[in-house]
Order: C-alpha cells, then structure tokens, then sequence
C-alpha cells in the first residue's frame, strides 16, 4: 500500500477574480471548473490546484467538510530546468514581479513569485528533491 502522488492542492485567495487572471492568463493554466467566488480548479498537469475563497470554505455544505487557512500558502510547480530563464522572462513580460532565485546545493534552481493573494509560488523540477528531472 503506497501513497502514488498528490492529486489536488489548495490555496486560498479573498479575490478569485484577480487569482483566476494569474492562473489563466499568466500561468497558462487549464481552467477545469469554477465560479469565481468560491472556488477554481485548475489542471496542473497530473494533478489538480485549487483556489479556494477561504471566508465561503469555512462555512458548512453538503458537499466537503469546512476547511481554510490564513496567511500564504506554498506551491511549488514542477517545470524543466532548461525552461526557467524562459519562464523568468514570462514573467517579467507579465509585471510579475521575481521575489527570488535560489540555487540549492544540489544545483536545482528554483525561482520564486507572489500570486496575487500573496501565496509563494516556486517554479523548480524535481531534481530538487530527487537528483532528477
């Protein structure tokens, strides 16, 4: 019995609408479901993000169980190492500001953003953790 991967993740952001503009337009990501004041699931390649507005998660459906957080999140999104200096570039195409690039002792690279809602997004490969791509 083993645990295969992670099939969704979840970051909380009080304005979906500037969220879905970062996630859409800037990331590229594929919209999969939403309405843009509770909720957007995104195709994050085998995976699902999701963007919760964290004051309607806290409050009771009949669906899933309450659930929420404050303050930044974390997501690290899993790009080749070849493509970051193109997506940097992207990026600063886009005004988004770069927080940080680290090289990590291994030599993995990650670089480092804010979406709108302040959450740290990293993109980086999993050499970081695993030695490869």
């Amino acid at each position: 019995m083993n645990i295969r991967g992670v099939v969704e993740t979840a970051l909380y952001a009080d304005d979906l609408k500037a969220a879905a503009m970062f996630y859409s337009d800037v990331l590229g990501l594929e919209l999969l479901h939403g309405d843009a004041e509770r909720d957007l699931f995104y195709r994050c390649g085998d995976a699902v993000l999701i963007l919760f507005n964290p004051a309607l998660t806290q409050q009771p459906t009949s669906k899933a169980p309450t659930h929420g957080a404050t303050g930044p999140g974390h997501v690290a999104f899993n790009v080749p190492q070849h493509d970051l200096d193109s997506w940097t570039q992207h990026l600063r195409s886009h005004n988004v500001p770069i927080e940080t690039q680290v090289t990590w002792p291994n030599g993995t690279r990650s670089v480092y953003v804010r979406d709108p809602a302040g959450n740290s997004i990293e993109f980086t490969s999993p050499s970081l953790w695993f030695g490869r791509e």
